[in-house]
């Protein structure tokens, strides 16, 4: 069998050298992994949510594991107010920021018509307003000291196909994809990319456990819908991420490079669930075409 190397990182280790990148929702699941492998290659990181404590203690953790320097800075990412302050921040410990990775998110599965306005504007304050807050506060400062920078927003495969039960998310990582597509012409002329990476199922501890709660998770196995017929390791994504982050990928701007072992292209095709048919029933479905083109 062949090996394969998708667990461990693809990138030499001075791939991120001299970068310093703000990566919110940093300190726990995808963003975690992200950060802790800019690290590896030479980076310094900012990471920002809400819980301070938790931050901080994610920060040292890394630090300790990987080296170099992460800042922890509270930051509410639907706060205008608060992004800039953080900013301020992170140019304060860091001298300049270079990179921005719009991670953090919030999501909750629900039937639409369970939903309250206020359910419905949370996510789509974090997701669509607090990227916008955030890639407004960067623009901004870039363009200003003519400092090139690179975007990378994390969207999902369903804001291009929609979903249901994630109408809110949807909507939300829909603009995000606009935002991404249009920054990457109006802003190419200062020095700024912007991409998004669209990822399928990877399954982190806390996110996944408030989407899916108790025996969910279980009954609802994602392996399944995903033609290689596993779930997507946390540093698939970061190498991908780290690839975009870095002067490697030049040349690519305005892209949503999806990440999902086909999950969505099996999902998409009208007949893809014949896939459940056993192998020995199509001899009895072919003998029937057979039969019913004779007719």
């Amino acid at each position: 069998m062949q090996e394969t190397h998708y667990t461990e990182g693809m990138l030499r280790k001075d791939a991120l050298a001299g970068k310093n990148i703000i990566v919110t929702g940093g300190g726990t699941g995808l963003g975690k992994a992200m950060s802790s492998y800019f690290l590896q290659l030479g980076a310094q990181v900012v990471i920002t949510s809400r819980k301070i404590d938790r931050l901080v203690n994610n920060a040292r953790e890394m630090e300790s594991q990987y080296g170099g320097k992460v800042v922890a800075i509270a930051c509410d990412v639907r706060d205008p107010e608060q992004v800039q302050r953080m900013l301020e921040t992170a140019v304060s410990e860091m001298g300049a920021v270079h990179g921005l990775v719009n991670n953090a998110a919030g999501n909750f599965i629900s039937p639409t018509e369970r939903l309250s306005a206020n359910a419905f504007a949370t996510v789509i304050d974090i997701v669509l307003k607090g990227s916008a807050n955030c890639t407004l506060a960067l623009g901004k400062y870039w363009i200003d000291r003519k400092i090139p920078g690179t975007i990378l927003n994390i969207a999902t495969t369903y804001a291009q196909t929609g979903s249901a039960f994630v109408v809110p998310s949807a909507c939300a990582k829909a603009g995000v994809v606009a935002m991404t597509k249009s920054l990457a012409v109006e802003w190419a002329k200062y020095g700024i990319r912007s991409n998004a990476i669209a990822p399928g199922p990877f399954p982190t501890k806390g996110a996944w456990e408030r989407l899916l709660p108790g025996e969910l998770a279980q009954k609802f196995d994602f392996k399944n819908t995903v033609p290689l017929k596993r779930v997507g390791q946390t540093q698939e994504l970061a190498n991908l991420a780290a690839y975009l982050m870095s002067d490697f990928s030049a040349y690519i701007n305005g892209d949503v490079i999806t990440i999902d072992g086909g999950s969505w292209l099996q999902g998409a095709g009208q007949f893809n669930m014949l896939n459940a048919i056993p192998p020995g029933m199509w001899d009895q479905i072919e003998q029937m075409t057979r039969n019913a083109g004779s007719e």
